[in-house]
């Protein structure tokens, strides 16, 4: 089988906008990226890896010569270097006009459960609380330019349950549920950021997407490994796009005028692959007691690291 062809999103002329994408470095992010500095936007790329930075650079003006890309850093896995980023970015001015929370990690074949630097698992950390720290720090300056927030999930959050009293799954480990968690986590927030913005507590558009399947990439390197008969592989490559094309359900989240919060992946079999459109959301993210309760623990999360880094 041969793998499903999906046409790019065209995107308005987006000179004058300045975007933010977080894990832009590699992978789906620089594809969006990419896109974005085609279209004349200016990019803030946050990357933990700054030869990594500058070869995604290198990248993007390979398609978009003019383009205006400045590197900053970020780990999304200590809180320190997102308090950095936003306390530059807000004594900048930085004019963010969107922002794509992209970056994540999935460490799916890897038994070990890893903690970040802070005490929180690390899929956790950074897939979700990094990027709701970040997100809602910048929330004034956001808010002043009537900015679009993207949130890109994943399949693993439309069939992941959260398990309230085990959130960082430390009694029942494993990296799948550990990540599914963390993106159902993350698309709480979206919807939650989405109902708070629509009952005028701030000025932003939410929009959600997911990139399908993207097998063109170094994810899960550990099952990889174990895939020796390549079964795996041969059916992702059938079904699943390539980077270019998972990164264009971002992208139509970017620039596409709908209601909030909408949400757009692929649209060919399973969702795993194909012509980036809306799709139907995730139910369980819509439900606006859990959406408060997450925001609540993540703000009581971040409190109590503050106060132990203090004490």
């Amino acid at each position: 089988m041969s793998r499903t062809q999906a046409s790019p999103v065209a995107l308005p002329d987006l000179r004058g906008r300045t975007a933010l994408v977080t894990g832009a470095s590699d992978g789906v992010g620089v594809e969006i990226a990419r896109g974005l500095a085609a279209a004349g936007a200016d990019l803030v790329l946050p990357v933990r890896n700054r030869v990594k930075g500058e070869r995604a650079v290198e990248r993007i003006r390979g398609s978009a010569p003019d383009a205006r890309a400045d590197l900053v850093d970020l780990d999304l896995a200590r809180l320190d270097s997102v308090r950095a980023l936003a306390a530059a970015v807000l004594a900048e001015r930085t004019p963010l006009d969107l922002v794509v929370l992209n970056a994540g990690i999935v460490l799916l074949g890897d038994r070990e459960r890893h903690m970040s630097a802070d005490g929180f698992e690390l899929h956790f950390q950074t897939n979700f609380l990094g990027h709701f720290a970040l997100t809602t720090a910048l929330l004034p300056l956001l808010q002043e330019r009537g900015a679009r927030v993207v949130v890109q999930l994943s399949l693993a959050a439309g069939v992941s349950r959260l398990a309230w009293d085990d959130l960082q799954c430390e009694r029942r480990y494993s990296p799948l549920r550990a990540y599914g968690a963390s993106k159902v986590a993350l698309g709480l927030f979206g919807c939650e950021l989405a109902r708070r913005a629509a009952a005028g507590d701030g000025g932003v558009t939410v929009h959600l997407s997911h990139p399908g399947v993207v097998p063109d990439t170094g994810i899960a390197p550990a099952m990889r490994a174990r895939d020796r008969g390549g079964l795996g592989r041969r059916l992702a490559d059938s079904l699943g796009n390539t980077p270019a094309q998972a990164a264009q359900p971002a992208l139509l989240a970017a620039v596409t005028n709908a209601p909030a919060p909408g949400f757009f992946g692929p649209t060919g079999a399973l969702h795993f692959g194909g012509a980036a459109g809306p799709v139907r959301p995730y139910r369980r993210l819509a439900d606006p007691v859990d959406g408060a309760r997450m925001w609540a623990v993540a703000e009581q999360l971040l409190q109590d690291r503050s106060d132990a880094v203090r004490a």
